[in-house]
């Protein structure tokens, strides 16, 4: 095989990758005259080969970036190769594709610069990445500083009502590890909300009652807000029914439901946390305390409803009642 049939086939393979790459290739003079074209060049910008080829590369420059070729041109001629410059370029059809552009100049066989060689790779789905990861970012400062006040919150509240620091200190703990399991609940969903059941069953868990709790009503799905203050709301009543209620004795029962209920022209979420057969009147009566601030006016007023609380030396209840659209994730009237 003659040297030329070695240069020749050397060519062709060349030819081959430059065709089979998925990056649009392009070569053209130092007057700007697009001299080739590859496949995935035609796949960007919508011109077959012969549609472009002889004329000036400026066609598919925008015009407010037309600038940008004489800076390229200039540096190619001083024999600069340009690596990764992030442009945008125009279609055809006249849309924009963003892209990432290397440069090399192209060489005679005497070693003067004649062209240049283009690589265009579209970062269309790297931007939109980018874009997703800055409101993800958003959306994740924008929840810790939420949290951040929810914790501040529960800080204060408490410290106004204990005077023992211990106390505080084992009350505070465990209003933050419920808040964290309101998190769980949350997290394993995608933060799309969670399961008002579920809610329920891992802020009693840490109570470990054996007697009879009944828990019951439609599946619901709620946002993530009602997550948290619902979550926090279970919290402080199972607290209290640990201390005064069905929770620190063998008697009674405690029965949790909700449902939907159409008040005039709107649902509403009806959720009733009831104790009965209780023994001692309950410290919620306190209008002074944390769980009263959480039951009667913190958890209602974030999801713009009201609440009542019954305290007797027979019954022990609370009932939220709120609109189901400030309660529900993605809810939508009629839905349900």
């Amino acid at each position: 095989m003659s040297a030329n049939d070695d240069n020749d086939l050397i060519a062709a393979r060349l030819a081959a990758i430059v065709d089979s790459s998925f990056d649009a290739i392009i070569s053209k003079d130092l007057n700007s005259v697009i001299t080739s074209w590859n496949r995935a060049a035609e796949g960007f910008f919508g011109y077959k080969a012969e549609e472009v080829i002889g004329k000036n590369i400026r066609i598919l420059i925008p015009e407010s970036h037309q600038s940008e070729e004489d800076d390229i041109i200039s540096r190619v001629r001083a024999g600069e190769v340009i690596e990764s410059f992030e442009t945008v370029r125009v279609r055809k059809d006249g849309s924009f594709i963003p892209i990432s552009l290397t440069v090399s100049p192209i060489k005679d066989d005497h070693g003067r610069i004649v062209g240049a060689s283009k690589i265009a790779r579209d970062i269309t789905a790297s931007r939109d990445n980018e874009r997703r990861i800055r409101l993800l970012l958003r959306e994740v400062n924008h929840r810790v500083k939420n949290q951040y006040a929810v914790i501040l919150s529960i800080i204060r509240e408490t410290a106004k009502r204990t005077q023992d620091v211990d106390e505080f200190q084992h009350q505070i703990n465990e209003r933050i590890t419920s808040l964290a399991s309101s998190h769980d609940v949350l997290v394993s969903a995608d933060w799309k909300g969670g399961d008002l059941a579920t809610l329920i069953g891992d802020q009693l868990k840490p109570f470990k009652h054996d007697g009879p709790i009944t828990v019951t009503g439609p599946e619901l799905m709620l946002a993530a807000p009602a997550v948290l203050h619902i979550g926090m709301a279970i919290h402080e009543l199972a607290t209290n029914s640990a201390k005064y209620g069905v929770l620190a004795t063998s008697r009674g029962e405690i029965t949790i439901i909700w449902q939907i209920e159409k008040i005039g022209e709107g649902d509403f979420l009806k959720l009733c946390w009831e104790e009965t057969n209780t023994a001692d009147a309950d410290a919620v009566e306190q209008k002074s305390g944390f769980g009263y601030v959480v039951l009667q006016r913190a958890t209602p007023l974030a999801l713009r409803g009201n609440a009542q609380i019954v305290v007797n030396d027979k019954v022990r209840l609370w009932e939220l009642s709120a609109p189901l659209k400030e309660c529900v994730s993605d809810f939508i009237e009629g839905d349900l």
